[in-house]
């Protein structure tokens, strides 16, 4: 009797729902960091999700993924959902560690030594040849940060490296070399494309459209990053400065 009621027991544990903690360890964690800061995948542990203003949002997101990005749909059922989708609530009520660094002295190094400027946006200010840093504290964590300023390369989203049909900025992000059938050679970041056509914005902001069958060649870098390494460049005191000022780049609450 005992026995039969100790396998019975069993039984339900192992057909038991999974915690909302547990699919998001086996089904988010991978992108999104075992906490939900960050990672390849956007910092979850925020207290505004831009894509979803609210649980439904949420739950869609999750069910269907976000076309043109690294976001998959996920197949659950609605108690997994509900559950997954109260656990990344929570998230933003954990609290955050404060991170060590001058936040002054960071800003002042992006605009100048590091020259970030030039290719990143941060408010009004900088260019837009690269994404946009305004609001990057809310989607990347320290540690993500660290990576992308140091190995690029590394940090270049899965989406870079082989063709979309669907794409949004700024997951499109993706170099261009262009070379006309008079030899002159535009590089630049892709605005927007379609099977005929692709548009491109250079370093001085300048956008250029062709069609594809007026151009010598078209290059694509997949899986690459025009962004250059700061190894090196900061030292490890100034690289800190530095992730503690784009952590600090957040929306206005």
């Amino acid at each position: 009797m005992r026995r039969a009621a100790f396998s019975l027991l069993l039984a339900v544990a192992l057909h038991a729902a999974p915690t909302g903690e547990q699919l998001f360890a086996t089904n988010c964690a991978p992108c999104h960091g075992p906490k939900g800061d960050g990672g390849k995948g956007s910092n979850l542990a925020v207290r505004r999700l831009p894509r979803a203003p609210d649980d439904p949002a949420l739950a869609a997101i999750i069910a269907t993924g976000i076309p043109g990005t690294q976001m998959p749909g996920t197949r659950m059922t609605a108690a997994e959902s509900a559950a997954l989708v109260a656990f990344v609530r929570g998230l933003a009520r954990t609290a955050q560690a404060q991170v060590p660094g001058d936040r002054t002295k960071g800003e002042q190094l992006f605009w100048t030594k590091g020259n970030c400027g030039e290719c990143h946006t941060v408010g009004p200010r900088g260019g837009r040849l690269g994404p946009d840093l305004t609001t990057i504290g809310e989607k990347r964590s320290p540690v993500n940060l660290r990576t992308s300023l140091l190995d690029p390369q590394a940090e270049v989203p899965e989406n870079f490296a082989s063709y979309r049909k669907v794409i949004y900025a700024p997951d499109n992000f993706l170099e261009i070399r262009a070379v006309t059938q008079d030899g002159e050679t535009i590089t630049g970041v892709r605005v927007d494309e379609d099977t005929f056509t692709i548009q491109l914005r250079d370093a001085s902001d300048k956008i250029y459209s062709f069609r594809k069958s007026d151009l010598r060649s078209l290059e694509k870098d997949w899986g690459k990053s025009p962004m250059p390494s700061f190894r090196g460049i900061f030292t490890d005191s100034e690289l800190q400065d530095v992730i503690a000022y784009l952590s600090s780049l957040q929306a206005a609450k």
